[in-house]
């Protein structure tokens, strides 16, 4: 069953962000469903998703910058986003996920960027379990932040 905040042919929406943290305690990184992290910390200002049950996905996020390093503000270099919906496909242990994907898309200087695209392969309904991850460049990059599930 979906959660009530989503709509009929809404999928998954994320409401806030989280930046990513390269590493976790004992000093092991911080890998999200298979996905390695930047190697900085990261930091988002504002985000929303919304991901509809054919694909379609809408995000806006503010403020996609460093939050550690020479280069603290900014988004380093960063100048592609994607961003690529998991959903867990079996229970494990241990648990398996299907990875769905947008195009890359500008990230500006300030760290703002905003899309609509389709993700492929269109992602299952009902999305189980659904983690969102922006990541540097393209699908097969890094992931910088993620979607806070609302």
């Amino acid at each position: 069953m979906l959660p009530p905040s989503v709509r009929a042919g809404e999928l998954a929406e994320f409401d806030g962000g989280i930046g990513v943290i390269p590493v976790v305690a004992g000093g092991g990184a911080n890998v999200v469903r298979g996905v390695s992290p930047g190697g900085t910390p990261w930091v988002i200002k504002k985000f929303e998703a919304k991901v509809e049950e054919d694909g379609d996905i809408r995000v806006e996020g503010k403020g996609l910058v460093l939050a550690g390093g020479n280069n603290i503000g900014s988004p380093d270099g960063v100048t592609l986003v994607a961003a690529t919906l998991f959903c867990q496909t079996s229970p494990g242990p241990p648990p398996t996920f299907s990875a769905h994907s947008s195009g890359a898309h500008t990230l500006a200087a300030d760290g703002d960027f905003k899309f609509k695209d389709t993700l492929s392969p269109v992602p299952p309904s009902p999305c189980t379990n659904p983690a969102l991850l922006i990541r540097a460049t393209s699908s097969s990059g890094p992931w910088l932040a993620a979607g806070i599930p609302d």
